[in-house]
């Protein structure tokens, strides 16, 4: 009886099963300050440096912060907007499809700021839906275990460490679970558009007994603590960071290609104050937003007015064609055919099972 009651009481309440919000007083100390709604797909620690940015500028602006997975942002934004309810002020998340399909389907508004007109072409979305962030997919290694011979630098290397090695790093090898993971599946899609023999290598990763994570988190710890030799595909910021704070983590951009994708930000249609939201992602736009994020959260800057190593602009000019940046646009959203989706999963734990 008392499981059936919680069972209902959970079915009845299902906001209690999300995390707990974190709140950011403003500065200002006014307890009747305006709140700032984020949600976010970007993990609070990460965060901190720009909301505590963004509030310096804004001292009499209290932000709340919910922290949650690509795939929760959006049906809460669906769900909210549709019982028509209030939502986020302020909507950043990873899944580019999942984000350019809100903009496309009308749940978020346009928002016209001052940097919108330079922008890169392939970071805005009509106004509505900006890259802010430009992330490659990398390889992460244990340093420790590659002493004698260099880390995988592209796909085809990557395959024949595996089959090379075997039994010595049978389960020790991360990717994300892709049914999972909204990244994961995306850099999947990727990869098959762009890589031919991209099925060796799921292959050869399951021979190897490869273990799946929704969270690059989940991974890079087994990495800098020597479970895991290697990662595949892993958010190059998420690595950025945990090799700054953990020496044991190396990281490699495919030689091959190099797939980059970004975290989309926009304010939501049903805000319930999209002027906060708006000045919110006017600062993750700015000059001095665009510099926190490269150089405190290790997330390089699409802004073109940001210079140093950490941004777009001298990573395009230093690998050129090796980047394949992830366009804004529609044509994301084909990710999100449910039958192209099923088969492309379905193929993925077929091909895994395969040794």
């Amino acid at each position: 009886m008392r499981f059936l009651i919680s069972l209902l009481f959970f079915a009845l309440c299902p906001r209690l099963l999300l995390a707990a919000p974190i709140i950011f007083p403003a500065l200002s100390g006014n307890s009747d300050a305006r709140t700032l709604v984020v949600y976010s797909s970007l993990d609070e620690p990460l965060a901190k440096p720009m909301i505590i940015g963004f509030q310096r500028a804004n001292p009499d602006v209290t932000v709340r912060y919910e922290d949650m997975l690509t795939g929760e942002i959006y049906d809460r934004i669906i769900k909210e907007t549709d019982a028509g309810m209030k939502t986020a002020d302020f909507a950043f998340s990873s899944a580019m499809d999942l984000q350019v399909k809100l903009s496309n389907d009308g749940y978020a508004q346009r928002s016209d700021l001052p940097m919108s007109d330079r922008w890169p072409a392939w970071a805005n979305w009509r106004n509505t839906a900006y890259a802010l962030t430009f992330e490659p997919a990398v390889f992460v290694y244990h340093k420790p275990s590659f002493t004698t011979e260099k880390p995988p630098s592209t796909r085809s290397e990557f395959v024949d460490y595996l089959k090379r090695q075997g039994a010595n790093v049978f389960g020790r090898i991360g990717t994300y679970d892709i049914e999972r993971s909204g990244v994961g599946f995306l850099f999947m899609a990727r990869d098959q558009e762009q890589f031919g023999d991209i099925w060796d290598v799921i292959q050869a990763m399951g021979a190897a007994g490869v273990k799946l994570y929704s969270t690059s988190e989940a991974i890079l710890e087994r990495v800098a603590d020597g479970r895991f030799v290697l990662g595949y595909n892993i958010l190059g910021s998420y690595a950025a960071d945990w090799a700054a704070r953990h020496p044991d983590v190396g990281i490699v951009l495919p030689k091959d290609y190099t797939v980059v994708m970004s975290r989309i930000g926009l304010v939501p249609q049903a805000s319930a104050s999209p002027d906060l939201g708006r000045r919110y992602l006017e600062f993750f736009m700015s000059k001095e937003g665009q510099t926190i994020m490269a150089r405190e959260l290790q997330i390089a800057a699409v802004s073109p007015e940001v210079a140093g190593e950490n941004t777009a602009n001298t990573m395009q000019e230093m690998l050129g064609a090796q980047l394949r940046p992830v366009p804004v646009s529609p044509g994301l959203m084909v990710y999100l055919d449910q039958v192209k989706r099923s088969r492309l999963i379905a193929k993925w734990n077929e091909v895994l099972r395969l040794h």
